[in-house]
């Protein structure tokens, strides 16, 4: 039986995506972010020494890392469809983007939303303009503008392609969800200032599968 030890508000939301996708029977063992923290609880550095979300299990393979456990699962339980065969025009584009999303995508992501909270954390009144003035410089002049390239770099991708390794959905689209979907919901993404990938993320959040896993997932916000 696989099991997803399952964070609440993470990446792993999309790991059930895939198994609902997959029909795979598995099961889910809870954990919840700190409140005041928002970091993963101890519990997990039981199961894997990261003490991170997502983690598997299946049988005796505990496998971490998003990336590594779609192409393990759509390997052994995908029959050709989630990861596409090595001879395949479709792999190279596959392996790609399962690892740019994390790789590339995800870093200027996450600097901008850790210089957003040195922006809005309480510091003391004397501090306070200097941290603000350096969040903003370094906001400006390499994380804005990396994050503006990335989105026309896969806006553009997306405008000759219906999913990131072709006609067909696979695991690599599961991959690139989260950060797509998390920037559409924050307002970064729009229809209006970038339609591809907005269609993408409004089209495989209607999937049934994806709808599924959002209600055996919980509460999930997105970000």
């Amino acid at each position: 039986m696989i099991t997803v030890h399952h964070l609440n508000n993470s990446r792993s939301q999309r790991i059930l995506w895939l198994l609902e996708e997959l029909g795979v029977d598995y099961e889910i063992k809870r954990y919840e972010r700190d409140a005041a923290t928002q970091l993963a609880p101890k519990e997990l550095l039981k199961v894997h020494p990261l003490g991170k979300s997502p983690v598997v299990t299946d049988g005796d393979m505990t496998l971490a890392e998003s990336g590594a456990i779609i192409d393990y699962l759509g390997h052994k339980y995908g029959d050709g469809q989630w990861v596409p065969r090595r001879n395949s025009k479709k792999y190279q584009p596959y392996t790609y983007w399962l690892h740019y999303a994390e790789g590339s995508l995800m870093s200027p992501l996450l600097l901008k939303m850790v210089f957003d909270k040195v922006k809005e954390s309480p510091m003391p009144f004397f501090v306070k303009p200097i941290a603000r003035a350096i969040a903003g410089k370094v906001m400006s002049s390499f994380v804005t503008p990396n994050i503006i390239r990335h989105f026309e770099y896969v806006e553009s991708h997306l405008t000759n392609n219906a999913y990131f390794a072709g006609k067909e959905i696979t695991g690599a689209d599961i991959q690139m969800s989260f950060p797509l979907e998390a920037s559409v919901a924050k307002g970064a993404i729009t229809g209006q200032s970038h339609p591809n990938i907005y269609r993408f993320v409004n089209e495989f959040q209607a999937r049934d599968a994806y709808q599924r896993a959002l209600e055996k997932g919980g509460k999930y916000d997105y970000s």
